[in-house]
């Protein structure tokens, strides 16, 4: 029985199982020189529930390499943890998501790979994000997170469902020596150390400095000139977002902020995304997408309010958010397009006839479960395709709010407000919206929250919205 020890090689493979990645990695290299093409290569190790993806990735992650951590604590611990990259996906422009899921296709169809047995997210993962914008991230601070990046991972851990497990994966090239890229696999997996995750220092020195990129005033004038384009009938709705960067005396510790976020917000997707220097990380409460098969899984989330410690006031708040008829207004917008977006592809969809309120650490929100069962396969990533982005995040009409949205925001949005989360060989997947986000480069923190805009919002509570967003993280980025 494999063990988990912070001392010797806790994840090294069984006889049989190295038996089983070597026939793997010589087909593939078979099949490779036969087709000229490259071809991939994984096999799945089972592993203790117990296992902790997040702390083993921040342990054992080298310098520079893409990885990934993603998690909902409260859904059965379910998590995912993935480290360097065996291939990378990636696409631009308005058939991104189309290009991505025929790429991911094509490489699963030649794979000469594991399969998972459905118990939990496990076999060839692919695993990134979207920008926002078709063609955004192209701002220098967003290297490296391109408007569309999927890594499939050298080495992932995955856990739930009652079970846990590792996939090592690797594309063999037709000239490739197998032998090598066995070897090369074994060292990876000797690598891996099991250590908790590092703590946030409680009482850190130095000065921090919480800066607007753009001066408040800024964000509530574009509020007000949306609330006219608005009231002009250019738009119902559209979703303004506005940038504050926390520059900190020392570089800013991602896993132990991760190590916060997901004890904080339990309920939330909690992630950590690297791509060189940089890392995207956020506790989003917000399914954009969950493929099982023909079921599929959504939310509308839209229209906010603030959290308080008394449970009376607390209540009161929420009952006003649903009452409020501009909050009504700004969530209703976003289900029924959800569900108008889902209906041609499916057999039935159901949603709530009434919003609920879904409460998180520090903020509230209208919210609507929706589901559907497909009438035929459409796998994760052409869902995305599909419905982001949602007037939660874009606007409504979107061909009106689109080309809105950076004119009076002046921002790149990059990945904040895009898709991220992971997609299997089957085209199953789970996608979150990257709210509640921060980008962090060294000692710079580039921190986004933003709000639904409709004809009766109002400059000055849409910017207090703001603020009670970043709550989410400034409090944990500026000391």
């Amino acid at each position: 029985m494999r063990t988990l020890t912070a001392q010797g090689p806790p994840f090294s493979l069984t006889e049989r199982e190295q038996g089983r990645l070597s026939e793997r990695l010589v087909r593939a290299g078979a099949r490779a020189r036969r087709s000229g093409r490259a071809t991939l290569a994984a096999i799945i190790a089972p592993l203790p529930e117990e296992v902790d993806p997040a702390a083993v990735v921040c342990a054992s992650r080298r310098p520079g390499e893409p990885w990934l951590c993603f998690e909902q604590p409260d859904r059965g611990g379910r998590a995912l943890g993935a480290l360097g990259q065996a291939v990378e996906l990636s696409a631009a422009g308005l058939e991104r998501f189309a290009t991505l899921a025929e790429r991911w296709r094509e490489l699963n169809a030649e794979a000469c790979a594991d399969r998972a047995d459905g118990s939990h997210a496990a076999g060839p993962l692919a695993l990134g994000g979207l920008a926002f914008a078709p063609d955004g991230g192209r701002a220098p601070h967003w290297r490296g997170f391109g408007p569309g990046s999927l890594v499939v991972p050298e080495l992932s851990l995955a856990r739930g469902g009652g079970g846990a497990s590792m996939t090592l994966c690797a594309l063999v090239q037709p000239d490739d020596d197998t032998g090598a890229v066995f070897e090369r696999l074994l060292a990876r997996v000797a690598e891996l150390r099991v250590r908790p995750l590092p703590l946030l220092d409680p009482a850190p020195t130095g000065r921090f400095e919480v800066i607007s990129a753009m001066p408040p005033e800024h964000y509530e004038q574009a509020v007000a000139q949306a609330v006219e384009l608005i009231r002009a009938g250019r738009m119902s709705k559209i979703v303004l977002s506005r940038e504050v960067q926390v520059h900190a005396p020392a570089p800013h510790e991602p896993a132990a902020i991760f190590g916060v976020l997901r004890e904080e917000f339990p309920a939330c997707f909690v992630f950590c995304a690297g791509r060189g220097d940089s890392t995207l990380i956020a506790a989003s409460p917000e399914l954009l997408a969950r493929r099982e098969g023909q079921r599929v899984s959504t939310l509308a989330l839209a229209a906010s309010s603030r959290r308080s410690a008394d449970p009376s006031v607390d209540a009161h708040l929420g009952e006003q958010l649903l009452r409020d008829p501009s909050y009504r207004e700004e969530h209703a917008i976003v289900a029924r397009r959800i569900a108008r977006t889902l209906h041609p592809h499916s057999v039935w969809v159901a949603a709530a006839p009434e919003p609920e309120i879904a409460r998180i650490a520090n903020i509230q929100h209208l919210a609507t479960p929706i589901r559907a069962q497909l009438s035929s396969p459409i796998d994760a990533l052409e869902l995305l395709g599909l419905m982001h982005p949602t007037p939660a995040v874009g606007g409504e009409p979107l061909a009106a709010a689109a080309p809105m949205i950076p004119a009076l925001e002046g921002l790149d949005r990059g990945w904040y407000l895009g898709p991220v989360g992971w997609t299997d060989a089957a085209g199953d997947g789970e996608f979150c919206v990257a709210l509640r986000c921060a980008l962090l480069s060294g000692a710079i923190a580039r921190c986004y929250a933003g709000g639904g805009i409709v004809r009766d919002s109002v400059p000055e509570k849409e910017l207090a919205e703001t603020e009670v967003k970043l709550q989410a993280l400034l409090p944990l980025l500026a000391g």
